[in-house]
């Protein structure tokens, strides 16, 4: 067991927003709007990022290396709030679309 408190709460959250873009890139392509919208394109790197983050924080979960333990935790941190702020630039994004 690994004494890091943060990676599991960033493997569950990361994992759910991961499924939030994947329903975002499927409505936008569903609507027939991918072609004249980039906002699919910036969820994808998005969705990178998070499964990036979660495969930081389940590798800091499950090594047995301390200081292995505390970098993958601090990247999957990183890359999540990375992540955060992509995630609201799309909110952002699709509420100005909506208002036009």
């Amino acid at each position: 067991m690994t004494t890091n408190k943060t990676s599991q709460h960033i493997l569950n959250t990361s994992a759910t927003l991961l499924g939030f873009c994947l329903v975002v890139i499927t409505s936008v392509h569903s609507n027939n709007h991918a072609a004249d919208s980039f906002v699919d394109e910036f969820t994808s790197v998005v969705s990178l990022i998070l499964i990036f983050s979660c495969l930081y924080s389940f590798y800091s979960i499950q090594t047995s290396k301390p200081t292995n333990s505390k970098r993958s935790e601090k990247i999957a941190e990183l890359l999540f709030g990375i992540a955060l702020m992509g995630i609201l630039i799309i909110i952002l994004l699709l509420l100005f679309k909506v208002i036009d």
